[in-house]
């Protein structure tokens, strides 16, 4: 097998050709490595690598019968620890840290018969829409590589849109798969809270909010992932009831025409939204309109910027935690030159957030998941653009020493009812991109990007579809149906998948 016929193939057609003995898992994982040395150099997808111990793995004996038998993959460089390597988180802080043992989120890939090849970019502890980690560099565009691809799970998405893996390791906590995804034509799922666990030690994942799932090139890998990382772990903190069937089946029965849309292009927070975001949404409307299902302009009644604000409050007090503890093991107090000034600000502010301002921001969480709940008894699936814009350009959000020193100066002076609003105004020319994905994660609701708009740039946009808590089967279902139609682009336009 060569290259081109390597990134041709999603992973399902992968490890079917694995179990027809047309091709072996050691001439995958060397294809896999051959394109990883091709085009990394430029992209910086790939932080660390595992070569040897993966041919060395390779050798051993495979269980056929396990669903990717042979399939090379990458996981992210946060929380999914795979034993005996590095898992950084993107920190200077971290360059030491080991794994000494899988994540249950890893195990269940080794058991599903994955290949371990290594861990993909991620900025700082998954705190940007954008993978620019000033330890490990910049990821860049496949599509073009003056722009991002997005964050946190940019690496990851770098990988799939240049043909190293057919899918990646990701999770997202404001939109870190579905953003990325939107950026490099990618399907990005972002599961029901609860449904995948990573385990054992990780607890709440900021209170819920984040989530650890994969990128890929086609709803059906998502699907059968879904089938094996679903699962009920008794330790964690939240729980999702099992779908009892097969995803990777449910998807191919016939959508019903009685499902109720609702769609906006109105920015949850006030913030402008491109033509092109808006266009794209336009685009799935007519096409669903097309399909016989009915669909109307409505959203829900969400304070979308307060809930921003309460959704920074909790990063506040993750960081300010995290760090407290990173202080301990390493005996001092951490300054401004161990971490990046949004980690630093964020735990500055987190020293100083009271019980009760934590508790009321959680409870502002409860509220609209509940205004979501009753939004979807009315209505199936909740149409958005996945951003606002396509991609920003690499540097674009990535603060100057001079605007440093100042934010830092800045939160140093400022009185501790002042120190959110410059946590929001900080995170705000990102946020501008990327206003429409916080929502799920902050009520726990399962939400996908699907890639059907390429811009006159030359740069996808994805658009968001969200559904009620547990209705992942539902998203996979339309996504699957829409993967058929002229409206999906993937990965069509992308320079890596014209060569």
């Amino acid at each position: 097998m060569n290259v081109q016929e390597y990134i041709k193939m999603d992973a399902t057609a992968l490890a079917e050709l694995i179990r027809k003995k047309e091709v072996t898992p050691k001439e995958l994982l060397e294809v896999s490595f051959q394109q990883l040395d091709r085009v990394n150099p430029d992209l910086n997808a790939v932080v660390q690598h595992r070569r040897e111990k993966a041919l060395s793995e390779v050798q051993k004996e495979i269980s056929f019968q396990r669903p990717f038998a042979g399939v090379p993959v990458l996981l992210k460089n946060i929380s999914q620890r795979l034993a005996g390597e590095k898992i950084t988180s993107g920190s200077r802080l971290l360059q030491t840290s080991i794994a000494n043992e899988d994540a249950h989120f890893v195990t269940a890939f080794r058991d599903a018969g994955f290949q371990f090849m290594g861990h993909t970019n991620t900025p700082e502890f998954g705190l940007k829409n954008i993978t620019e980690p000033e330890v490990d560099g910049p990821t860049k565009n496949p599509w073009d590589q003056n722009y991002s691809p997005g964050g946190s799970s940019g690496g990851s998405a770098a990988a799939i849109a240049s043909g190293i893996v057919p899918l990646a390791g990701a999770s997202d906590g404001g939109g870190s798969i579905r953003i990325p995804a939107s950026f490099t034509g990618l399907f990005g799922l972002k599961p029901t809270r609860g449904r995948t666990p990573v385990g054992p030690g990780v607890g709440r994942q900021w209170h819920g909010a984040a989530i650890d799932f994969v990128l890929t090139r086609s709803v059906r890998d998502s699907a059968s992932m879904l089938d094996i990382l679903q699962t009920i772990q008794p330790e964690a903190a939240f729980q999702a009831q099992l779908f009892s069937e097969e995803y990777k089946l449910f998807i191919q029965q016939h959508l019903p025409k009685q499902l109720r849309i609702a769609f906006t292009t109105k920015s949850p927070v006030g913030t402008p939204v491109s033509h092109d975001a808006k266009i794209a949404v336009m685009d799935t409307v007519n096409w669903l309109e097309e399909q016989g299902f009915h669909v109307e302009e409505a959203e829900p009644k969400v304070d979308g910027k307060q809930l921003m604000q309460n959704y920074y409050l909790m990063n506040s007090g993750e960081i300010a935690t995290m760090i407290n503890s990173v202080e301990q093991s390493i005996g001092r107090p951490i300054d401004t030159d161990d971490v990046e000034v949004e980690t630093w600000l964020l735990n500055f502010a987190g020293q100083s957030v009271s019980a009760a301002a934590f508790s009321a921001s959680l409870a502002s969480w409860d509220t609209a998941a509940e205004q979501m709940a009753t939004f979807h008894q009315r209505y199936d699936f909740f149409i958005t653009p996945a951003s606002a814009y396509t991609a920003p350009k690499v540097g674009e959000l990535t603060w100057s020493s001079a605007e440093k020193d100042r934010l830092i100066e800045q939160m140093q002076l400022a009185r501790i009812e002042e120190q959110q609003d410059i946590i929001y105004d900080m995170f705000l020319p990102s946020l501008t991109y990327t206003p429409f994905t916080q929502l799920a994660n902050l009520t726990g609701q399962p939400a996908m990007s699907i890639p059907v708009y390429v811009s006159d740039n030359g740069l996808p946009l994805g658009v968001q579809v969200m559904a009620g808590k547990g209705e992942e089967h539902r998203l996979l279902q339309l996504a699957y149906h829409m993967e058929k139609s002229d409206l999906w682009i993937g990965q069509k336009g992308n320079p890596y998948f014209k060569r």
